[in-house]
């Protein structure tokens, strides 16, 4: 089937007229061409009745959140946590200040959805923290953009001037007694922001280190007060939850699976792009929308969540739908939705090299673990792929791997560990066919 025909079998179930105001590849789906993003395409899309309707119809911030926890919408920036459920942690009392967070800070490798969705839709993002905002007594919201995106911020913060100057963000929204002031704020490039807390403290001008957990956020976030954060996708759902329902756009995927999902599909595939499909969309059907496997090569495996995400071999992959449960069944995760397809000419080897490389650069220090041992995954690596590895190199691998998992403050470590000992596990003959000399361990008898 070709690209555009399995595109045809999606329009067909009317799944993709739920998110019509949502950025897709321009090559794949008709819509959103980049020109079309200012406040008057958005308007004319429907843009801004969600918040509308909560403010006329006066819907309680109890009834928005109970619409989403009905909804399955599930935090799109990896973790995949319910969003509702998040969002009620939030103290409604508190007598302060609190705070609302959108962390576009994209830096996970393969990922390029937030840049597209700030990029070509911002409005959406706008509305859909305009919504969080009400529905947990929020006053005051940033937007943090990953720092190596200017253009993008430039066009956010464009964006934010057009939605202030039609009243839809400041002082008395609509007419009403809402307020909600939105602001923009890029970082540096540095892929620890990403993590929530380290995202924070580079916020509030200080060094870009994650904190330790508890507190969390919900309780002492941004400037020691209550702080909520999700991701850019996760924000851009929120508006068709309130328009429609939040059954509604549970049917669009499965249960526990809400809705849709971006997935950014790259490397060796004939259309790269980013595709939303269902949740539970197979893989296979992905892969037919991102043109196949290129020409002449077959499938070898595919690293389904960004690249901290376990590698699968394609027989594995092959069987997988496209949700959280699938694929942590699976021995993967979901993550980010960066899909990284891999075919026949790839060396594994290789491939470990360049993301062992990433981890140990990208590693703030702070933690023990993860600043010494990514170093040593990344030489150990590096020795094997320069073939002067040796015998015991396999064991020490997974030995350094097992000292930096669960080890550390956030889940850097984790990203530089997982990769590894998914490698091994299922492209462990790669690694040995490199090392001179080296001769299998025989098989212990039971």
């Amino acid at each position: 089937m070709s690209p555009e025909q399995v595109l045809q079998q999606f329009q067909a179930t009317g799944v993709q007229t739920c998110f019509h105001d949502r950025h897709i590849e321009p090559q794949i789906y008709a819509g959103l061409d980049g020109t079309n993003w200012r406040l008057a395409d958005y308007e004319a899309r429907g843009g801004y009745q969600a918040l509308r309707k909560i403010l006329t119809e006066g819907l309680t911030p109890d009834q928005v959140i109970a619409e989403v926890k009905a909804s399955g919408l599930r935090g799109r920036g990896g973790a995949g946590f319910p969003t509702g459920l998040k969002w009620s942690f939030m103290p409604r009392q508190f007598p302060g200040q609190k705070y609302l967070v959108c962390n576009s800070d994209e830096g996970e490798p393969g990922t390029c959805k937030d840049r597209d969705i700030l990029q070509f839709n911002p409005h959406i993002v706008i509305e859909g923290m305009a919504i969080a905002a009400y529905a947990m007594g929020i006053s005051v919201g940033y937007n943090y953009i990953h720092g190596e995106i200017f253009q993008t911020y430039d066009r956010f913060e464009e964006a934010l001037e057009e939605a202030r100057a039609a009243g839809y963000l400041g002082d008395k929204i609509m007419g009403s007694t809402y307020n909600f002031q939105l602001h923009a704020a890029h970082g540096f490039g540095a892929y620890i922001c990403g993590e929530e807390t380290a995202l924070l403290e580079s916020l509030e001008g200080k060094k870009g280190q994650p904190r330790f957990k508890p507190p969390f956020p919900a309780s002492f976030g941004l400037y020691g007060k209550p702080t909520t954060i999700n991701n850019t996708e996760t924000f851009a759902a929120v508006p068709w939850i309130i328009r429609n329902g939040g059954q509604a756009y549970l049917e669009c995927g499965k249960p526990n699976n809400g809705g849709t999902k971006i997935y950014s599909v790259s490397g060796d595939v004939e259309l790269p792009g980013n595709y939303e499909v269902p949740m539970g969309t197979p893989f296979s059907k992905l892969l037919e929308l991102a043109g196949g496997v290129r020409k002449g090569r077959t499938l070898k495996a595919v690293i389904p969540g960004g690249s901290s995400a376990p590698v699968l071999p394609a027989s594995i992959m092959m069987d997988c739908t496209m949700d959280y449960d699938s694929i942590s069944k699976a021995g993967s995760m979901l993550g980010s939705g960066a899909v990284i397809v891999m075919d026949d000419s790839r060396s594994m080897v290789e491939s470990l090299r360049r993301l062992s490389y990433f981890y140990m650069h990208e590693s703030c220090g702070q933690c023990t673990p993860c600043r010494e041992g990514t170093g040593w995954l990344y030489r150990v690596v590096d020795r094997i792929h320069n073939g002067q590895g040796r015998a015991s190199d396999m064991d020490l691998l997974n030995s350094v791997a097992d000292n930096i998992q669960g080890r550390t403050i956030c889940a850097l470590g984790d990203a530089a560990a997982m990769p590894v000992r998914a490698m091994i596990k299922h492209f462990r003959h790669e690694f040995e066919a490199l090392i001179p000399g080296y001769v299998p361990k025989a098989p212990v008898k039971a």
